[in-house]
């Protein structure tokens, strides 16, 4: 019974990680193609929806740059152009926002919960505009919205994703002692941090916050691991064809090296994502 669980647990795992990595994939690839806002059409939007406010402060269209990785003009969320408002208490610019919206036409305007008050969420002609609330002020941003393809694209990215984690981690449960062991702690150990990375961001702001970015950003620290790994593995391999107990020799050595690796390396991972994603001044 135990061994079954295992093995189950093992599909469950390689179904999130590799589903995970399908996820960032088909997102990337569906919403490729965007246009990004000009400054022109950013400021009408913000004057159409929120007339007679005047922006504290308003930038000219910044290029998306995630996690120290920069992204392409037509990547979604890239091309975005942000005003801030100060709207005090009262909520005013939140109500005003959501009656111009309907007014003109934007579509699934849904609420955005924020600090103090709601912002709100909608999309027209291409382009997706949010509300957002937060200790600062309120932040409009202007942004393209996702294509057509962009939802398909995403769920059917996880799907072959999650198939082929699955499929791999079943067939290598089926293995002799000890490649479950090696081939499981390389691909957990190479795809955990990235996965962790991408659940963490995922949300409501799926649309116009990419978590692809995620990957590449990890990729000098965990591909260098990978491959000691991976050597470590090759390197224990012919011990199993000579030792008297062949699995026990292959088992301590590569467990003890994820042991003492894996947190050590996540913890750099996230060091090295959280200064790339800090803005240089």
């Amino acid at each position: 019974m135990s061994r079954r669980l295992r093995r189950v647990a093992m599909v469950l795992l390689g179904a999130v990680l590799l589903g995970t990595v399908g996820l960032s994939l088909g997102s990337w690839y569906g919403g490729r193609g965007v246009t990004p806002p000009t400054d022109d059409q950013a400021q009408t939007v913000a004057a159409q929806l929120l007339p007679g406010a005047v922006p504290v402060d308003s930038g000219r269209i910044v290029h998306g740059y995630r996690w120290g990785v920069h992204l392409a003009a037509d990547d979604l969320g890239s091309g975005r152009a942000s005003f801030w408002y100060d709207d005090g208490d009262d909520c005013g610019l939140s109500e005003q926002l959501r009656r111009n919206a309907g007014r003109q036409g934007w579509q699934g305007l849904r609420r955005v919960p924020g600090y103090l008050c709601d912002g709100w969420r909608a999309e027209r002609d291409g382009l997706t505009f949010t509300l957002d609330y937060s200790a600062s002020g309120a932040e409009l941003t202007i942004a393209p919205a996702a294509p057509g393809t962009f939802l398909a694209s995403t769920v059917a990215g996880t799907l072959i994703g999650a198939a082929a984690g699955a499929a791999l981690f079943e067939w290598v449960g089926r293995r002799r002692r000890p490649v479950p062991l090696l081939v499981c702690t390389l691909v957990t150990v190479g795809l955990l941090p990235g996965a962790a990375l991408t659940w963490t961001a995922l949300g409501p702001g799926i649309v116009t916050e990419p978590v692809w970015p995620v990957w590449p950003a990890l990729a000098p620290v965990l591909v260098p691991l990978w491959l000691v790994l991976l050597l470590v593995g090759v390197y224990a391999f012919p011990k199993r064809e000579t030792g008297t107990d062949p699995s026990s020799p292959v088992t301590a050595v590569v467990v003890s090296v994820a042991c003492g690796l894996a947190p050590v390396v996540m913890a750099a991972a996230l060091v090295l994502v959280f200064l790339r994603a800090v803005p240089s001044p």
